[in-house]
């Protein structure tokens, strides 16, 4: 069965997009079948799969206003081995233009269901804030990846969107649960951020993954290239979190490695 995770958090900058790319990468490299969705209008997942935004003619914009199909607007992320429904700048009126369409909250869902058969996992790259755009990430979703940096003000966001999931949970899916929450950007020497994590594990358990992102260089650099830490230097300690993550995931989906 397809796992379609939206990857999300309201607070920007915890590293969401790098977690859609290099989970992306890091499933498809072990066989799976892989859809990024880059629901962002700042199309940074988009360009981190090496796909130039400025080039698109048809992208998830259009799919959300009914004009092309999933399929018509998918582009192929060539270095990374996955499938894009990429996104630029004209994703911004798309809030504007889907307020008085109908169904303006499952719009996305009801594109995914002619293709979603094809894939065994999509990723929803969210943008951070609670819009028309997230919400239609959320309901096209069976479960919520989010990632977190381990720090104060973060267990004060999580809380907010935990209120969130459930919100949409109650009125628009009622599938939707939290896969789990990611720890990313992680300093094992930052006492607080130790102490953050023990609370994350101590109130949420087995929601908290094993996995841990680590800062790390070459992951900050990969976007640049265009391209998932895997392909820019996969025995960094970056691309050897992601691996480890994407291993954990298909355990715990219980879809068996292909390669």
């Amino acid at each position: 069965m397809t796992r379609i995770l939206a990857i999300t958090n309201q607070k920007g900058g915890v590293g969401k997009t790098t977690t859609t790319v290099n989970l992306a990468a890091s499933l498809a490299s072990t066989g799976q079948r892989v859809l990024l969705i880059d629901l962002d209008p700042q199309g940074n997942a988009t360009m981190g799969s090496g796909i130039d935004k400025r080039d698109l003619e048809i992208t998830v914009y259009h799919v959300l206003l009914g004009q092309k199909t999933i399929e018509e607007a998918h582009q192929r992320s060539e270095i990374g081995k996955y499938d894009v429904l990429p996104a630029n700048r004209d994703l911004a009126g798309a809030e504007i233009e889907m307020v008085d369409l109908l169904q303006r909250e499952t719009r996305l869902r009801d594109a995914l269901k002619i293709v979603e058969n094809r894939y065994d996992y999509v990723l929803i790259d969210c943008p951070p804030a609670l819009s028309l755009l997230t919400l239609n990430g959320l309901c096209a979703a069976k479960s919520v990846m989010i990632p977190m940096q381990c720090e104060y003000y973060a267990l004060e966001g999580l809380s907010d969107l935990v209120s969130t999931i459930r919100r949409v949970r109650a009125s628009l899916n009622p599938v939707l649960e939290i896969e789990g929450l990611l720890r990313t950007m992680f300093d094992p020497r930052n006492t607080l951020a130790q102490q953050v994590s023990d609370q994350l594990i101590a109130h949420f358990g087995s929601k908290v993954y094993s996995t841990v992102i680590p800062r790390n260089v070459r992951l900050a650099e990969a976007p640049s290239y265009g391209m998932p830490v895997l392909y820019h230097d996969k025995n960094s300690k970056g691309a050897q979190a992601y691996l480890a993550l994407a291993s954990e995931l298909m355990t715990i989906s219980g879809v068996p490695e292909s390669a």
